[in-house]
């Protein structure tokens, strides 16, 4: 039995140096087996706590890190497509500003038409055109195509100084246009209120205004309008446009129409055989007044016109004959 229990242990000799004796120490195998093999396992257990823990560190890092890569996708994404709608509203509104300039173009011009007409009649002053855009039927370029974000600024500041030139232009037309307009109802006014339309069909004078010999007394005497000729019922036409001062009989001059025009003018119309006018109707350029006749002191179907400024009677034939 002692020889057994020998068998089942170790002698150790500890050797700790020349002037000590050796030291013996006796284990049993199970001991000896189990220490290492209890360290081995305790060092396999950490590697494996180890490699558990680092695996999950991993997987947490790669979960983390997809979700940061989709995040930053979707931001990506949300950037593209607001970039992309920035470049489809900057193409509209550079559109929209080329179709405003066009407009501003057209009313410049129509600006300078004015101007034209109110030089053409002899206003007293003509107002100086407004600058305007540059001709947009001569132009040129190379192709750019609008995909990037440099391209869409410089279309985006092209647009703006488009729009500060149109805002320019727009204030400057703001201002002379309300003048302008002045002029040309002015210059509207006097043209239809001067008398230079014939007041009938027909252009034959059968008396000049002027001295001539009375047909009914023969004697000489002062004619202040002129005699034109045509059919009884023929239309009688105002001159010029204007308000109705009298519209009357009177055994002289039978049926007539006085009509007061602007710059002190009036026109009589004599012997009609109808009336169509009432006192103080506003008449308008060429609009049927009366009827040709032979009331009165005629000697035949005829109009007797009569042009006054300032009530002095003048030749009305100066002022006919510029139609």
């Amino acid at each position: 039995m002692r020889n057994a229990a020998l068998s089942r242990k170790m002698t150790l000799l500890v050797l700790q140096d020349a002037n000590h004796s050796v030291r013996q120490i006796q284990v049993s195998k199970p001991l000896v087996i189990a220490v290492p093999l209890a360290a081995l396992l305790s060092i396999s257990g950490l590697i494996v706590s180890l490699q558990a823990y680092s695996g999950h560190t991993v997987a947490s890092l790669e979960q983390e890190l997809q979700s940061n890569n989709m995040q930053l996708e979707a931001i990506v994404t949300d950037k593209d497509e607001a970039i992309k709608r920035l470049q489809a509203q900057i193409i509209t509104l550079s559109a929209e500003s080329k179709s405003m300039k066009n407009k501003v173009q057209k009313v410049s011009e129509m600006e300078k038409e004015l101007q034209q007409i109110i030089s053409k009649f002899g206003t007293s002053k003509a107002l100086s055109s407004s600058s305007t855009p540059e001709d947009t039927a001569q132009v040129g370029g190379e192709f750019i195509a609008v995909h990037d974000v440099n391209t869409a600024s410089r279309l985006a500041y092209d647009t703006q100084d488009d729009f500060a030139e149109m805002s320019e232009l727009i204030n400057t037309m703001l201002n002379k246009v309300p003048g302008m307009v002045d002029q040309a109802e002015h210059i509207e006014q006097s043209l239809s209120g001067t008398p230079s339309l014939w007041p009938t069909l027909s252009r034959s004078i059968t008396s000049s205004f002027g001295y001539r010999s009375d047909p009914f007394t023969k004697k000489s005497a002062f004619h202040a309008g002129v005699d034109i000729s045509g059919e009884i019922g023929d239309p009688i036409y105002s001159a010029a446009a204007g308000t109705v001062l009298q519209a009357d009989h009177s055994p002289a001059r039978g049926n007539f129409i006085i009509i007061k025009h602007p710059n002190g003018l009036q026109t009589w119309y004599m012997h009609l055989s109808q009336i169509s006018v009432s006192v103080n109707d506003k008449v308008t350029k060429g609009e049927v007044i009366g009827r040709l006749g032979t009331t009165g002191r005629s000697t035949g179907p005829h109009l007797h016109f009569q042009v006054l400024k300032q009530n002095q009677p003048i030749d009305p034939l100066p002022y006919l004959t510029q139609d």
